[in-house]
């Protein structure tokens, strides 16, 4: 019964949370009540029985919390307070339809009043149930500084009163930038932890759902339809991602006929009218790159030499740790110069990289390629010191094993 409660939680937390802070005005609260109705699950379940509705039971329980904590602040007079549950008997009833509801208030949270760095993050916590320690290891700080970070925007938000409005059509492009940041990010954290997907879908799922109902808000954004045209082009290859050893297989060596070729052509389309506004950035650039190794199933080979131009337009406009490591290995393969691609990886500042497992995975993929095996095994010791998900650290250790030999 206690994995009931879990598994209701993973599934509808981002949707309770998002509609009950909506209806409340109040992110902090919101939270409290819901953590209240999860506890309470976690101890009656187990005794009654799962609910045949658990979300509505939730939804039920954490509204009656929020009533209960506003009698105890004497505000029960308060239509705002008044209209979430009038009356304590009130029956459980499904939670409404909530992409709406979660976009709003990604949006909220994407206000010029909270500070830029933290507006993502937000988002990820409060309308996806990433917990803060996750969100943490992704921007590779402590989970301390960002739960505090987290604890700071919730508070500005109360304290200043936010607009919980939808914001105007004027505004939506203003904070744009911020909703499709976390969007992407939340699919970063799937590829990252490779986590199995439940009942209700993967983090990634979720993730590609919300950016087509921004594509779908914003159709003249080109970048809203570059993330989604990038996210298509991941899902795409959601078949072909896994060997029979439940290894990763590389991009460019997995099996074309595996891809689903509907969401490539979906994609196609969509980038070409992105690019048809010639205001290019990060996210159409990434999704140009992915398309790029998309056309293998066609041609039979890899573009590399295309594909290390978008690495370089993407560095020059958006030069992040994880571009620039997309562009030494681009550099590498489409040079055939493993010294080439090492010399970039090694440019990019040790404080930034030093955390950062890609980076060190990167570095000892190009160390194997240019034949300095005692190198690159500490290289693959270093990635596996710093990955958490399961099969990833399968990969790399099979990788490490092989250029180790049998000796070892």
């Amino acid at each position: 019964m206690a994995h009931a409660a879990e598994a209701a939680a993973r599934q509808a937390y981002g949707r309770l949370l998002s509609w009950l802070a909506w209806q409340w005005r109040d992110i902090a609260a919101a939270e409290d009540a819901l953590a209240d109705a999860l506890v309470s699950a976690l101890l009656t379940w187990p005794r009654d029985g799962v609910p045949e509705r658990p979300e509505a039971w939730l939804l039920t329980a954490a509204r009656r919390n929020l009533l209960k904590a506003a009698r105890h602040r004497r505000l029960t007079e308060d239509p705002a307070v008044t209209v979430l549950l009038p009356d304590e008997t009130t029956p459980a009833t499904e939670p409404p339809a909530v992409p709406d509801a979660r976009l709003r208030l990604m949006f909220v949270c994407a206000h010029p009043a909270i500070d830029a760095p933290v507006r993502s993050a937000l988002m990820l916590q409060t309308v996806l149930g990433v917990d803060a320690a996750r969100i943490a290891r992704a921007c590779l700080v402590a989970p301390e500084t960002m739960t505090k970070r987290l604890v700071r925007a919730k508070a500005k938000i109360k304290a200043t009163g936010l607009r919980f409005e939808e914001p105007e059509a004027r505004e939506l492009p203003l904070r744009l930038a911020a909703v499709l940041e976390a969007i992407y990010g939340a699919c970063t954290l799937d590829w990252n932890d490779n986590a199995p997907a439940g009942p209700e879908g993967s983090l990634a799922d979720e993730a590609l759902h919300l950016a087509r109902v921004v594509a779908a808000l914003l159709p003249a954004e080109p970048e809203a339809q570059g993330l989604l045209a990038l996210l298509e082009l991941d899902a795409s290859r959601a078949a072909a991602r896994i060997d029979a050893q439940g290894h990763l297989v590389p991009l460019h060596e997995q099996d074309t006929a595996r891809w689903d070729g509907a969401l490539i052509d979906a994609a196609t389309v969509r980038l070409g009218a992105a690019a048809a506004a010639r205001r290019p950035g990060p996210f159409q650039l990434e999704a140009a790159i992915q398309l790029a190794h998309a056309s293998r199933r066609h041609s039979g080979r890899t573009p590399w030499a295309d594909i290390r131009a978008l690495y370089d337009g993407l560095v020059a406009l958006h030069p992040t740790v994880g571009a620039r490591i997309g562009q030494a290995l681009a550099v590498a393969w489409a040079d055939d110069d493993a010294a080439a691609g090492l010399a970039l990886l090694q440019a990019i500042d040790a404080a930034r990289r030093e955390k950062h497992q890609a980076w060190w995975a990167a570095l000892a993929h190009l160390l194997e390629r240019a034949g300095t095996q005692p190198e690159a095994l500490a290289a693959y010791e270093q990635a596996l010191a710093l990955t958490r998900s399961p099969l990833l650290r399968a990969t790399l250790a099979a990788r490490q094993r092989a250029l180790a030999g049998p000796s070892h």
